[in-house]
């Protein structure tokens, strides 16, 4: 997430307009996150702006159950979502979406691409209907690979790299669309909250040649731990997935290293095309003279993983699944240029925006706002961040609950009705193994440190919550 505020807070007459920027399946393989490799000039160039923060994490990793937590400001067990097809309004008929609440408080909201899952779209959230590329998600996927293992779909290959232009492919398409919004926004006379969807890096892998020439393919580093943690649960990570669904791809849970290289050449490449569009939409932004008085909400609705563990997508509570790029531009503000390692997670983005809005924040929020953090403030922070995944175990209905904290990640995988019947536990020492390769749950070293974490674990989000914010510091 990357968020850009004007250069000094709102009045209440003069309250900033929001362009809200989601990218699909985005890990912190980014510049500005230090990532190896990757080339990404035009959010680089917006970090240096702002507060990147290195530690920050969704609470489902998979797309509707990320997407609906940010944008109720609810929890996964709250929204009751945990699956692509469930709409969060099923459990919350009258929750106020993130873009509902600024559309009541007086904006102009509008929706271009993925924003909601697809087919979860929301009414109620935006002024006008919400609009799309021509060509749908995988339209401009390959011809059906005659060669597909036994079993795949009838799709393409996973990644492939086209002869045309930025916009003869979804995302160019969208950005032009977002282009082509802001002038006519600018001249609304109320403020608006623009969301704009992306879909890459999001399978299949698929970008103009000159992304995939930015890349030289042997200097390609490939994941350094392409197995199960040992002593994990075999349910933790199930490998497969939508990667399976595409041509070509061979058979076995570790991939060959020269097709695993390729497939991370493609994930780079749709990383550095997605880049490019949005570097494309700022700039717009910033023609039009709106740039002074704009936030800008720039997130990843979850990690992927590219190999680690022998698995190549979401879908888990592992580090690669659960941390996303986040990072906050607020010009005039004291986090300008400066890194954090504070624990914040995307179920914060509603509150924070509201709150650098000057509006009042509504009372259903599970979320904690940054403006403190923004804003320089010695703060007592939370203590943890919370995401959840839920597996389908012979008869079993468990759901795996995540706490990481500054040092460690605890996983407890629990019956989904009676949280007392615990299947398994996860256990690892980020300080010794920040590649969650080692489950130490089992470890008698450990059982002090564990009966500390479940009794932090059982206190859950409310119990890591702030407990108070400072002063500023004097400097």
């Amino acid at each position: 997430m990357i968020l850009c505020l004007a250069t000094a807070p709102a009045t209440a007459g003069e309250k900033p307009n929001v362009l809200f920027i989601a990218v699909d399946d985005l890990r912190p393989e980014l510049g500005c996150f230090a990532a190896p490799v990757v080339k990404t000039p035009n959010i680089d160039r917006l970090a240096k702006s702002g507060m990147v923060f290195n530690r920050a994490y969704c609470q489902q990793a998979v797309c509707s159950p990320s997407r609906s937590s940010l944008l109720t400001g609810a929890r996964p067990d709250t929204t009751r979502v945990w699956d692509l097809s469930t709409h969060f309004r099923k459990a919350m008929p009258d929750v106020v979406t993130l873009p509902q609440f600024f559309k009541v408080n007086g904006y102009v909201t509008q929706s271009i691409g993925k924003i909601f899952h697809h087919g979860i779209d929301d009414t109620a959230s935006w002024s006008v209907p919400s609009t799309f590329p021509k060509a749908p998600h995988g339209a401009e996927r390959a011809p059906v690979d005659p060669s597909a293992e036994a079993g795949a779909s009838k799709r393409g290959p996973a990644f492939r790299a086209t002869a045309g232009d930025d916009n003869s492919l979804h995302d160019g398409e969208l950005a032009d669309m977002a282009v082509a919004a802001l002038p006519l926004l600018k001249k609304s006379p109320s403020r608006f909250f623009l969301a704009v969807g992306f879909i890459r890096p999001h399978l299949p892998f698929i970008s103009p040649q000159k992304y995939w020439d930015l890349y030289d393919p042997q200097a390609i580093p490939l994941a350094p731990n392409p197995f199960p943690s040992h002593g994990a649960p075999s349910y933790a990570i199930v490998p497969g997935g939508e990667l399976r669904s595409y041509g070509g791809v061979p058979v076995g849970r570790q991939l060959p290293d020269d097709y695993a290289r390729q497939l991370k050449h493609g994930y780079l490449a749709a990383v550095s095309y997605v880049d490019a569009q949005i570097g494309r939409v700022i700039d717009a932004l910033e023609r039009e003279g709106l740039r002074e008085n704009t936030i800008i909400v720039l997130w990843g609705d979850h990690g992927w993983k590219l190999g680690e563990h022998g698995a190549w997508a979401k879908h888990s509570n592992v580090e690669n699944d659960t941390r996303v790029p986040l990072l906050i531009c607020a010009p005039g503000m004291a986090s300008n240029g400066k890194r954090s390692d504070a624990l914040v997670e995307l179920v914060d983005v509603y509150p924070t925006l509201a709150d650098l809005a000057g509006l009042p924040l509504p009372n259903h929020l599970e979320g904690t706002s940054l403006k403190p953090l923004l804003e320089g403030r010695q703060i007592e922070w939370k203590s943890a961040a919370f995401s959840q995944y839920p597996r389908k175990v012979g008869k079993q209905n468990l759901m795996g609950y995540s706490m990481r904290t500054d040092r460690y990640r605890l996983t407890r995988w629990v019956n989904r009705d009676d949280h007392t019947k615990v299947a398994s536990v996860e256990l690892y020492d980020h300080s010794k193994d920040p590649l969650e390769n080692e489950n130490i749950a089992e470890d008698p070293t450990s059982e002090e440190i564990l009966t500390t974490l479940t009794a932090q674990w059982t206190a859950g989000w409310r119990g890591a919550a702030p407990k108070a914010v400072l002063p500023p510091k004097t400097r």
